[in-house]
C-alpha cells in the first residue's frame, strides 16, 4: 500500500507504525537473546474493539494476521477491512493484501458455523463437542479449519481452556475429525503485574506440546500461541511461535 491508498490520518498512521515497529523489535530482541530467529514468531494483531482506522494502519505497516475475540464484531469489521483494502489495491493497481483471521476468544458451540465461515483458525477449542461441531461446519463450508487446543494452566475458570490432563484425549479426537487440522496449543496466563510470573505457564505449555509429539510427530513443532502485550518477551523466551498483541500495537481499546 502507498501512504495515500488508505483512509488513515497521518497522526494515526505514524503512531501505529511506530507501535508496530516497537513490537517487532521486542520480539526480535527476545528471540535473539535465546538463540531463536525472529522469523519463527508470528505477530497476531488482536483487533477487538479497535477503530477501523487503527487496524488499517497496522495492516498498512505490515501486519498480516488479525485476531478477534467476538463473532458479531468480526461479521461487521472483516467485510469493512476487506472492502477498504480492495478499493485501495484497485486504485494502486495492486492485488489486495491477503490477511489471515484467527479467533482468539472463547467460542460458543452455537456460533461454530459463523466461526468456520469467518476465520482461518480457531485458537480456543477446549472441548470435544465444540471440535465436533466445528468439523461439521467446516465441511459445510468446504474447507479445512485449523484449530488450537486452549489449555487452562492457571486455574482461573474465566480464562477458558481444557484441563492439562484432558489435552491428550482432545488431541486424539481432533486428529480423527475430518475438516479439522490440529495446529497446536494456546494458553492465557493469570493476570499479573510481573511479566515473569507467566513463565511457568508458558514453560508448561511447551512441555505439553512435547508430550503431544507421541501422538503425532508433526506436533513437535506445532504452534504455541502464548504471550500478549505485557509478557511477550517471556513467551518468546519460552518458545512461543505466535504472540497475540492488542494494546501495544493498536493502543487502548474501546471499553467492552
Amino acid at each position: 500500500m502507498t501512504r495515500s491508498s488508505l483512509d488513515i490520518s497521518e497522526a494515526v498512521r505514524d503512531d501505529v507504525r511506530a507501535r508496530y515497529a516497537d513490537v517487532l523489535r521486542r520480539i526480535a530482541t527476545s528471540a535473539t537473546q535465546v538463540g531463536r530467529s525472529p522469523s519463527e514468531i508470528t505477530l497476531v494483531g488482536v483487533a477487538k474493539r479497535q477503530p477501523l482506522e487503527r487496524v488499517l494502519a497496522a495492516i498498512d505497516a505490515g501486519l498480516c494476521v488479525i485476531g478477534q475475540s467476538y463473532i458479531q464484531e468480526t461479521r461487521i469489521v472483516r467485510p469493512e477491512i476487506e472492502a477498504s483494502l480492495a478499493a485501495a489495491a484497485k486504485a494502486a493497481g495492486h492485488v489486495p493484501a491477503n490477511l489471515e483471521w484467527r479467533m482468539v476468544g472463547r467460542l460458543q458451540s452455537n456460533k461454530a458455523g459463523l466461526a468456520a465461515r469467518l476465520f482461518d483458525a480457531i485458537e480456543s477449542v477446549d472441548r470435544e463437542s465444540l471440535a465436533a461441531r466445528l468439523s461439521r461446519r467446516a465441511a459445510d463450508e468446504g474447507c479445512e479449519l485449523e484449530v488450537l487446543l486452549q489449555v487452562n494452566l492457571c486455574g482461573e475458570p474465566q480464562k477458558g481452556g481444557c484441563e492439562p490432563n484432558e489435552v491428550h484425549r482432545l488431541a486424539e479426537v481432533i486428529l480423527e475429525l475430518p475438516h479439522l487440522k490440529l495446529g497446536g496449543l494456546m494458553t492465557v496466563p493469570a493476570a499479573s503485574s510481573d511479566p515473569d510470573a507467566a513463565r511457568p505457564t508458558f514453560k508448561a505449555l511447551r512441555e505439553l506440546r512435547g508430550e503431544l509429539a507421541r501422538l503425532d510427530s508433526g506436533l513437535a513443532t506445532s504452534t504455541l500461541s502464548m504471550g500478549m502485550s505485557a509478557d511477550l518477551e517471556v513467551a518468546v523466551e519460552e518458545g512461543a511461535t505466535l504472540v497475540r498483541v492488542g494494546t501495544a500495537l493498536f493502543g487502548e481499546r474501546s471499553v467492552d
